[in-house]
């Protein structure tokens, strides 16, 4: 939907879709397997239809006053407004308004989508960042020759344009690590070059919503130097593209039950999908990087807003987890004891360390070599290193902070029976507060915490951060320490 406004004497489009409109994109022949039966309508398939919907809201809710400044801003070369997805930015304060869409998109789903629609994006926004770079780099495969540079420009202005929700996917499958060969056999690879584009076949994983979304951007996973240049490639094309075979896993939220016995868990979840590439053909256009090895070891830079994106997300869930715990001591007249203060002073300790790493990532950041602001990598990479190191230790608190309520949940209909409901009423009320506000409390600490989904997401952080050991070697290589050597050196007196 295009809607014309006046301002001044300028014109400004809207570039926003509606969620009916977002669902209706999403009826597009796409191949999907869910529970190994092939899915012929996404919207209608109840495995994934709550979390279609929550992020059809999100399309709505662009449209809001309440909403409307932290999801879309008017993108000044084409006097255009569209989603904050798309921003580049190119001050510390464009970095902050771009903040507001990540923290808004957290918010929406309690934090247990780990790639909401803005994430992918922000890949293709560090490939604009270093544009150059990717001007200068050409196809080492013959017979297809695509402007790197051009096309980055050009899929973020389609991106935008089209109000585009995207998946991404970088990590190959899980295969017998101890064989290089068993690695390289599901590696995404050009099998044919023909007019107008190429061919590829192989696999990702975690495809997070991309059952959801409407194109599926793709790399094999950075740092490769040894690789062959038939599989050095980045690009994106439409999720239903002949070829592409979606095979869910498991479904761990609870879709269609009670919002009072799952507050998050009936929302639904980002349906993560193994991706089979199978023969798919990717235009000229929409390829980013074709043969060249040194382009995929771009993948830190390139990747800084997304590693961003993820610690903003995991301080506002640790925000909730403070907000759930005040609410806790609260209720079961706990908050005058001091070993219970200090248990939330740990849970605010986390969130705000979070919360510092985020600021001081932005207030370092520095332009790109085509003026992106970037936040400082070496404070992003250090902040998602305490953030995986201390949730499962967090999550442990506030579950500890509930005691038995979070272990005795019975759910409404328990409450409404009249034969069992009045004895639950009369004997489980909280500290100012009905029994039933009080298990609403707990039925969302559980969905947070203790529940299927709560385990996929925090087996999901860890996973997607990376190993801690893997961090510390990227602050290794990150962290310029010439700086400090210096300062010993001339403390010291050192001439050397």
């Amino acid at each position: 939907m295009v809607n014309t406004l006046s301002a001044a004497k300028t014109k400004v489009v809207s570039r926003l879709k509606t969620g009916d409109e977002f669902k209706a994109s999403l009826d597009d022949g796409r191949q999907l397997w869910v529970g190994g039966k092939r899915v012929e309508k996404v919207t209608d398939e109840p495995a994934l239809k709550a979390g279609v919907d929550l992020l059809a809201s999100m399309f709505d809710d662009q449209f809001t006053e309440e909403y409307a400044d932290a999801t879309t801003y008017l993108e000044p070369t084409t006097n255009e407004i569209v989603s904050r997805s798309w921003q580049i930015p190119r001050t510390r304060q464009d970095l902050e308004d771009r903040r507001k869409m990540i923290e808004y998109t957290s918010l929406k789903t309690g934090g247990t989508f780990g790639r909401p629609p803005d994430l992918a994006p922000a890949i293709a926004v560090g490939l604009a960042a270093y544009l150059p770079t990717f001007k200068a780099k050409k196809s080492l495969v013959d017979g297809c020759s695509p402007d790197f540079a051009e096309n980055i420009e050009s899929y973020i202005a389609f991106g935008r344009e089209n109000n585009l929700t995207a998946s991404e996917s970088l990590a190959g499958p899980q295969t017998d690590r101890s064989d290089p060969k068993a690695a390289e056999g599901s590696l995404l690879r050009v099998k044919s070059v023909e007019k107008g584009g190429i061919r590829i076949s192989g696999a990702k994983t975690v495809g997070s919503i991309a059952a959801q979304a409407n194109e599926i951007f793709f790399t094999n996973l950075g740092g490769i130097q040894s690789t062959p240049a038939d599989a050095c490639i980045w690009g994106s094309v439409p999720i239903n593209t002949p070829g592409i075979k979606m095979i869910s896993r498991e479904m761990v939220s609870q879709p269609g039950s009670d919002p009072f016995d799952h507050p998050v868990g009936h929302r639904g979840e980002e349906a993560d999908q193994f991706i089979v590439f199978d023969n798919v053909f990717v235009p000229t256009e929409r390829i980013f990087n074709l043969g060249d090895p040194t382009a995929m070891q771009w993948y830190g830079p390139v990747c800084v807003f997304a590693h961003w994106h993820v610690l903003t997300r995991l301080a506002v869930k640790a925000e909730l987890f403070v907000g759930a715990g005040q609410m806790v001591i609260e209720v079961l007249g706990t908050d005058k004891i001091p070993a219970v203060q200090m248990m939330l002073g740990e849970l605010i300790e986390y969130a705000q360390t979070l919360r510092a790493f985020i600021y001081a990532a932005e207030a370092k950041a520095k332009p790109t070599e085509a003026d992106v602001m970037a936040p400082d990598v070496g404070m992003l990479t250090a902040g998602r290193l305490y953030s995986i190191q201390h949730y499962p230790r967090i999550i442990h608190i506030l579950q500890e902070m509930c005691g038995q309520g979070l272990v005795m949940r019975f759910g409404k209909a328990a409450y409404q029976n009249p034969e069992i409901g009045h004895h639950l009423k009369d004997l489980l009320p909280g500290h100012g507060v009905s029994a039933m506000q009080k298990e609403l409390l707990m039925n969302f600490i559980w969905d947070m915490t203790a529940s299927a989904l709560a385990g996929r997401v925090a087996l999901f952080e860890n996973v997607n951060a990376s190993p801690a050991p893997r961090l510390r070697a990227r602050l290794f290589d990150e962290v310029d320490r010439k700086g400090y050597v210096a300062q010993v050196k001339k403390l010291a007196g050192m001439d050397w």
